[in-house]
């Protein structure tokens, strides 16, 4: 029996230049994926955004939902939101005292300009992961709350294990050949480390890529 594979995909939730909705098709439709799991509670793709696409081809204003539905269109696909808890009010409140912070600005726009003209080849690199750790660093400086500051990882990390908790319940109960992962790519270093300690503890395997891991 073939080990089913599935890739990781980091990915931002809204559109900006070339992390669009066209682009991310491009990704899922060279992955051609049997199963779809997204960083999304349940409540995000209703029974009713579904009737508006498939009825009146009105697409969802999320760009990841937007990208599965044009796949959609020719594939068959099945797709899983993947999310049971969200994030806390401890996360909310760093970054907004961070966000206030010139040095920190400078980082983020950075980020973000990169993000705007190299799109999901930046998202799904190292240098996107070292910046995402240059802002967790001076996070650290900026905001001298050791109990804040726990609060927000104790949450992330039970955010994070959830997801792949799901992701493997799932994969125990039924039988696929691909799939992929699409979550945003905060979350790409330590989802990362997560799934290698799950490869280590679970009995099912799962053969993990990482989408363009190389640079």
């Amino acid at each position: 029996m073939q080990t089913p594979s599935i890739t990781l995909v980091s990915t931002v939730h809204k559109e900006i230049g070339q992390c669009n909705s066209k682009e991310l098709y491009k990704i899922i439709k060279l992955l051609n994926p049997d199963v779809i799991f997204l960083e999304a509670f349940e409540s995000s793709y209703t029974k009713y955004h579904q009737m508006l696409f498939s009825q009146f081809g009105i697409y969802h204003e999320r760009l990841e939902i937007k990208a599965i539905q044009a796949y959609s269109q020719n594939h068959n696909c099945e797709y899983i939101p993947v999310l049971d808890i969200g994030l806390s009010n401890e996360f909310e409140k760093k970054l907004t005292i961070v966000s206030e912070n010139t040095n920190y600005q400078k980082i983020l726009d950075n980020y973000t300009l990169l993000e705007t003209v190299h799109g999901f080849q930046f998202l799904n690199s190292k240098k996107q992961i070292a910046l995402q750790e240059e802002m967790r660093e001076l996070e650290n400086r900026i905001i001298d709350n050791k109990i804040m500051h726990q609060k927000a990882n104790e949450n992330i990390d039970a955010y994070e294990h959830s997801m792949l908790r799901n992701i493997y319940s799932f994969s125990k109960e039924k039988s696929f050949n691909k799939a992929i992962f699409m979550c945003g790519a905060g979350h790409r270093k330590t989802i990362t480390q997560k799934i290698l300690e799950y490869e280590t503890k679970e009995t099912l395997k799962l053969n993990w890529i990482f989408y363009n891991d190389t640079i």
